[in-house]
């Protein structure tokens, strides 16, 4: 249902609330007030519109036309709004002239005060992925001894040429998007912050160790799933240590994903020379026990599909 339009000037409003100390009301005035009320409290009880203000009470103009955002086009339509920008750095702005409490510039009696949700003004700029500081720490020599006095790095600095935060940005381009380690490379180059895919792979590494209790945990979650999916794809690795006598040629990566009894969904990958029945067999090891037949029904399924890719190295889902 479409929202009934009011227009209420709040500076007369004032004036009729003033008025009613010293006189009753007059029957305009309370038409007018007791409506500006019914529309409010209308607004309060019903969920907040997704609609623009401007489309509800109409858009403010300053003069020559304009709207408050300095255009006579509407402005945002099939944008993404300040709420959905939620890493962004938020910098509070407040009026050059005007405070809380100050009269009106507009009007003689009127009162200014803060509204509920500032205006907000979105800018968005480029940057590198990693980017790098150079500190040039100032160095003395004395002309008689030799001695070199290098200066203090600022506060902060650390000891680590790269920060935690590398690893986590490097995984999430290479693991949640798909960017290889040499593209990132290129990019990184081109953008004047050279990082050698060998270093990233090093980076990550070393970041991973600090996710193998999660990892771990995921696992046992996983493996008291009620429903379980998995698949084989092959892959390449250029070292892969591999047991004495293995005659397994195939490298693969097992995708597991268990369903839990809550609906929700656990996504588990593996990449080695087992395939897909032995990685969920490893995962399995981990149920709890006394959960029913189930798995003992899933510990068969997994035997058999091992039975039957047998020594290959063959996929098995």
């Amino acid at each position: 249902m479409k929202r009934r339009r009011v227009e209420v000037n709040v500076g007369e409003l004032d004036r009729f609330l003033e008025g009613a100390m010293q006189a009753p009301l007059s029957e305009p005035d309370y038409q007018k007030i007791s409506t500006a009320l019914h529309a409010l409290v209308e607004a309060l009880g019903k969920p907040r519109s997704t609609e623009k203000s401007s489309a509800v009470v109409g858009q403010k103009t300053e003069p020559g036309g304009q709207s408050e955002a300095g255009s006579s086009q509407p402005n945002g339509h099939g944008r993404k709004g300040a709420e959905a920008f939620e890493s962004a750095q938020k910098v509070e702005v407040k009026h050059a002239q005007l405070k809380s409490g100050d009269n009106c510039p507009e009007c003689p009696k009127g009162k200014v005060y803060v509204q509920k949700e500032p205006k907000a003004l979105i800018r968005i700029v480029g940057q590198a992925p990693m980017q790098a500081t150079v500190y040039e720490l100032e160095r003395l020599r004395c002309n008689l001894c030799g001695q070199i006095f290098t200066a203090e790095p600022p506060e902060g600095v650390g000891s680590d040429k790269y920060d935690e935060t590398v690893g986590s940005m490097v995984a999430q381009l290479k693991y949640g998007s798909g960017m290889p380690f040499n593209r990132l490379e290129d990019l990184e180059r081109r953008l004047g912050v050279p990082l050698a895919a060998s270093t990233q792979w090093e980076i990550v590494e070393e970041a991973a160790d600090l996710l193998k209790p999660v990892h771990e945990e995921l696992i046992r979650q996983a493996a008291q799933g009620e429903i379980f999916h998995n698949d084989d794809t092959s892959m390449k690795v250029l070292k892969l240590k591999r047991p004495e006598g293995d005659k397994r040629t195939g490298v693969f990566t097992t995708g597991i994903v268990s369903v839990t009894s809550e609906g929700n969904k656990i996504a588990l990958f593996m990449t080695g020379r087992q395939h897909a029945g032995e990685n969920l067999g490893d995962v399995l090891e981990h149920r709890d026990s006394g959960r029913g037949r189930g798995d003992t029904d899933v510990r068969c399924a997994v035997e058999e599909c091992t039975e039957t890719a047998g020594g290959r190295g063959d996929s098995a889902g």
